[in-house]
Order: structure tokens, then C-alpha cells, then sequence
């Protein structure tokens, strides 16, 4: 149907129906120090703007407001329909706190008393 539209009013409508996706997000990739906002996500990947950002490949940061979400390694990113499609080769959860590189032992004490 949009096919019997003149180009200027389907360009009109999809610039429209990108701005409403930015606006309904709150999800962000932050890519050094330029952060994007995310139109869609889904298990394995998520789609950008293609005319903020041309082409993406490494590790990114994925937010959701505030909330640092998880760390991101892209492989791949084509340009489809004005959006930049990006595949995760994985996302790994953000954590607060280091990981650990010792097992820890469930009846270990909580702290130990001076000597004094």
C-alpha cells in the first residue's frame, strides 16, 4: 500500500516512526563516549538507527535508563530499512561486583576477632 505513496511522504512516515521508537525506549548502547538509543532488542541482538551510527562491531555497554544492563560483543551489523541490525556473539550480565577466582566456602566465619 505505501508503494502508491509519493517518496517524500513515506520517507516523511518512516523518519516518524523512528522518532517514536527513540522516544518509547529506554534502552541505550553506549559506544566509548556517544551513547544510541536502541529501537529493538531481541536474544542474540538489537537494531540502531542506521543514520546515527553506520556500521558497529565490538564491545558495547547496553543500559536501560541508569542501569548498566549487560557488556555486549557485536560480530555483525548490516543496514536494513534504515536500521543498523546488529547479532550478539554474546551478552554478558553486568554485575556490581568482581567475579570471583576462588571457591567459596558456604561454613567459612564472617570475620575473625584480633588477638588482642
Amino acid at each position: 500500500m505505501l508503494e502508491y505513496l509519493p517518496q517524500d511522504i513515506r520517507d516523511g512516515l518512516d523518519a516518524a516512526r523512528k522518532t517514536e521508537l527513540k522516544r518509547k525506549s529506554r534502552l541505550r548502547v553506549r559506544v566509548g563516549g556517544t551513547e544510541l538509543p536502541v529501537l529493538r532488542l531481541w536474544e542474540g541482538g538489537l537494531a540502531l538507527d542506521a543514520d546515527q551510527m553506520p556500521q558497529l562491531r565490538g564491545l558495547v555497554d547496553l543500559y536501560d535508563g541508569a542501569r548498566h544492563v549487560c557488556h555486549c560483543l557485536i560480530v555483525l551489523s548490516t543496514v536494513e530499512n534504515g536500521e543498523l541490525i546488529c547479532e550478539f556473539k554474546r551478552a554478558t550480565p553486568a554485575s556490581e561486583t568482581a567475579a570471583l577466582d576462588f571457591w567459596k566456602d558456604e561454613n567459612a566465619p564472617v570475620g575473625y576477632l584480633p588477638r588482642h
